[in-house]
């Protein structure tokens, strides 16, 4: 077992203010992580004022310590087996209970825990005053009042001064479970580590603690438990009597620490705004004003200008300049003159035969770095060039929209649209950050609760939500087609998206999770919050992400060296100029679009500008690309979040789909004639 005595837990609702104590406490020293076995990421990093060393690990956002959704389940999970630590337990001062109530669970740990009162001034506005001193003694730990987004009341964790004490605090266990829970705990040995917690857990019906107990327990007392656990096993009515003996214990010692609660005579700016935010109507200006800030900002300035400033004045006419110098001083090469632009040249082809050993080594290490498939020139060039300022300017945007409160509202709004599809309100922002980078967008689906509706988000974004770069092009290319074409390319990328969401919500087991989304205030965001949140998850894509990049371009690489890629080619070209329509080169852009995304677009796009391509072929073209495969560090991204089995699936899925809704498409209009 992990050594966890220097360690210090961040616990708390959703929304409380966590990661921002959790930044002040470790500053740049963060790292995220993925909890072992799961996509939830888990924050940690390193405290050390006068000497004294912690770690701190911010866990997820949580309801209850009896886990419903995967975010409980990691929570539960890290207190479960760490031995007693110290606990910060995160509260937003406007919603004590709900924090009590998460107290009076991790009472029945053996974990030492202090109180923060977070958002006191938010608290304060709303009329809310609690009595610190009899909080602390209804509770028997420390109680820290504190603005975290100011730094007020963060000195005593910042040095180390506060002191954590396990809970007095406690509530009644309903009578229909005292006997069992008394048998349950008979079983267990009295050493056994936050042995009261697994008693109910069992009496609960909570199977994700089976492992636990194998690891601490002997057979005879397993098979003792096993019959107590398959008598209860979970059922409604235990786990509505526990959940009111939570709750009615909690709000007992709420209302005797709650001094003052005045209520405003009317609804504020900020509570009208609120309320239009989440309107199912009044709501879509709102919306779309919002998507369209999020498309010009992380789309036109990120995926735009700074990629355009990066790639363009950095790596082409710095970065692979040098690295070709360079590789001209390793391997001296008296044919350089044979290679332009990184593509050999036709004379290369005639002279082939009468190069040296050394000469062909020196064009093959040049292709490798700088060549068409090279290590700098897609690798190194997409990872830094393309995608860093994209997901850095995404970064921003989603802490924004994260700390600005509006995401919640969003997600309230669009809900029953979601559920359609087997999702709920929160995959909306997957969904809307899909059109800025499907590959950061998959990232995202952590925040969804179960797996069904990660694989189903992560379907959908690869199918039928285009990139912003490749939605410039396609955009571009739909400007000179008329209106109909347009309208009728939205109908069949729509009718895609939730037909093929339905019918995956139906085919894929589970059910859906209860949408319980906590509603923030709205505020304005802190900049140095944002962005040190953006520079701690920029260092995870680098860590995480760039080897995936260089990894692919690698195997890409060795696929042309051997002619894999030709034999592509030369596969497809029928399927592409008989079923869908198209010119024979099209073939070309469907190949290069799976490495990327909108040079797939800019080929088709290409066509379309020299002639090549009548308007039903444009419209045929453009539907296909947009429902086609994802890109390959897209592609790698999936197998990193759903496993390699399900980002083969998704690709095997779409792959003949997207040339079917093609090929069907091509059909309809040639029997009606519309275009």
């Amino acid at each position: 077992m992990e050594d966890n005595n220097n360690k210090i837990f961040l616990v708390g609702n959703p929304n409380v203010g966590k990661s921002v104590i959790f930044n002040h406490l470790t500053g740049r020293y963060a790292t995220v992580s993925n909890y072992p076995g799961t996509t939830v990421e888990v924050s940690k990093g390193k405290i050390s004022r006068g000497g004294i060393e912690k770690h701190v690990i911010d866990t997820p956002g949580i309801n209850s310590l009896f886990p419903t959704s995967e975010d409980e389940l990691v929570t539960r999970n890290i207190l479960l087996d760490a031995p007693p630590s110290d606990v910060i337990l995160v509260a937003d001062a406007k919603n004590l209970q709900r924090a009590l109530y998460i107290l009076l669970q991790l009472s029945l740990f053996d974990h030492r825990v202090v109180l923060i009162l977070n958002m006191m001034d938010e608290a304060a506005e709303k009329g809310i005053s609690i009595n610190i001193k009899k909080l602390a003694s209804a509770t028997g730990i420390q109680v820290l009042p504190t603005i975290a987004t100011k730094g007020k009341g963060l000195k005593p964790l910042l040095y180390n001064t506060f002191t954590a004490h396990t809970p007095a605090c406690s509530f009644d266990i309903p009578e229909t479970l005292k006997e069992p829970y008394q048998k349950v705990l008979a079983l267990l040995p009295e050493n056994l580590p936050h042995r009261r917690y697994i008693a109910l857990a069992v009496l609960y019906g909570d199977r994700t603690i089976a492992s636990y107990l194998r690891s601490h327990l002997d057979s005879s007392t397993l098979e003792a438990l096993e019959a107590i656990f398959d008598e209860y096993k979970g059922t409604r009515a235990t786990l509505n009597t526990l959940s009111l003996a939570l709750t009615r214990a909690a709000s007992e010692i709420a209302a005797e620490t709650l001094e003052r609660l005045t209520r405003t005579t009317g609804l504020t700016f900020s509570d009208r705004l609120s309320a239009l935010l989440m309107h199912p109507l009044w709501g879509i200006p709102f919306a779309g004003m919002a998507l369209l800030a999020l498309y010009y900002f992380v789309g036109v300035l990120g995926a735009g200008y700074a990629v355009d400033l990066l790639e363009t004045s950095i790596f082409n006419h710095h970065i692979s300049p040098w690295i070709i110098q360079f590789t001209d001083r390793l391997l001296p090469f008296p044919h350089k003159h044979l290679i332009e632009d990184g593509v050999v040249s036709t004379a290369y082809v005639l002279l082939k035969g009468s190069l040296s050993d050394v000469q062909i080594i020196y064009l093959t290490v040049h292709d490798f770095f700088v060549g068409e498939y090279g290590v700098v020139t897609m690798a190194l060039a997409y990872s830094f060039a393309i995608i860093l300022p994209i997901v850095f300017f995404f970064f921003i945007a989603f802490g924004i929209l994260e700390d600005s409160g509006y995401m919640p509202r969003l997600a309230v709004m669009v809900d029953k649209l979601f559920k359609f599809m087997g999702l709920n309100g929160k995959a909306v922002l997957p969904m809307v950050l899909g059109l800025g980078c499907d590959t950061m967008a998959t990232i995202t689906t952590r925040i969804l609760d179960t797996k069904k509706e990660k694989i189903i988000a992560t379907l959908l974004l690869a199918l039928a939500v285009p990139c912003s770069a490749q939605l410039g092009v396609i955009f571009a290319m739909l400007s000179s087609l008329p209106i109909l074409a347009t309208v009728i390319w939205i109908m069949v990328v729509i009718t895609v998206l939730f037909g093929v969401g339905y019918l995956t919500s139906i085919l894929i087991p589970g059910g859906q999770q209860v949408f319980i989304l906590e509603i923030p205030p709205l505020r304005v965001p802190h900049v140095k919050n944002i962005f040190m949140k953006t520079f701690i998850r920029l260092e995870w894509y680098l860590k995480e992400a760039v080897p995936l990049f260089i990894l692919g371009t690698i195997i890409l690489f060795m696929m042309d060296r051997t002619g894999v890629l030709e034999v592509y080619h030369r596969a497809a070209s029928p399927l592409i100029s008989g079923f869908l329509g198209l010119p024979e080169k099209a073939a070309d852009s469907f190949l290069v679009g799976f490495l990327r995304r909108d040079y797939g677009a800019a080929g088709l796009y290409a066509l379309q500008k020299a002639g090549l391509m009548n308007t039903a072929q444009t419209l045929v073209s453009i539907t296909t690309i947009t429902l086609f495969v994802p890109c390959i560090a897209n592609f790698f991204i999936i197998i990193k979040e759903r496993g390699l089995k399900t980002a083969l699936g998704i690709t095997l899925f779409i792959i003949p789909f997207s040339f079917l809704i093609g090929g069907l498409l091509n059909t309809f209009l040639k029997l009606t004639g519309l275009l």
